[in-house]
């Protein structure tokens, strides 16, 4: 457990965050020192040890996003997240207008509209991105859902 909190510190120290420990005395007159939850800050600082204005922080989130995606095992984990979200919101659509019977056949046409629009999207970029793909994968999940709830009708 110190091991991960050691190199969870140095992860965030990184970044710019970090934990404010405190030196006080108790009421019998010792020390304390101590780090505590909620006297956790946000330090935001650039090379020239100035303070960062927002936009900075946000101008670097899709670095450190590609940085964090470059793994393989992390692009999977994220692809079959999307597979089985897009499977959630087939099923959830599926459902509540299958189960109410009002307006099921709109509901169906916005599916195959959106499904196809995604399709045509997809198809239409020469360089697949990671977010595309993720967009990509979300569809097959829907329409692996939309299949599966069909079959599930028809018997």
């Amino acid at each position: 457990m110190a091991n991960s909190m050691a190199f969870t510190s140095v992860g965030l120290l990184r970044y710019g965050m970090v934990t404010k420990t405190s030196n006080s005395r108790d009421r019998l007159g010792n020390f304390t020192s101590g780090s505590s939850s909620s006297s956790f800050r946000v330090r935001a600082v650039q090379e020239s040890e100035g303070p960062r204005r927002l936009i900075d922080i946000i101008r670097i989130i899709p670095e450190v996003s590609r940085n964090y995606f470059r793994s393989p095992s992390r692009r999977a984990l994220f692809g079959g997240i999307s597979l089985l979200g897009g499977f959630y919101v087939a099923q959830t659509i599926s459902l509540s207008f299958g189960a109410l019977g009002v307006n099921d056949v709109i509901a169906a046409v916005l599916c195959v509209l959106i499904t196809e629009y995604v399709t045509r999207f997809y198809y239409s970029r020469p360089k697949v991105t990671f977010p595309l793909a993720l967009l990509n994968n979300f569809k097959m999940g829907f329409t692996y859902g939309l299949f599966i709830d069909a079959f599930k009708l028809a018997s």
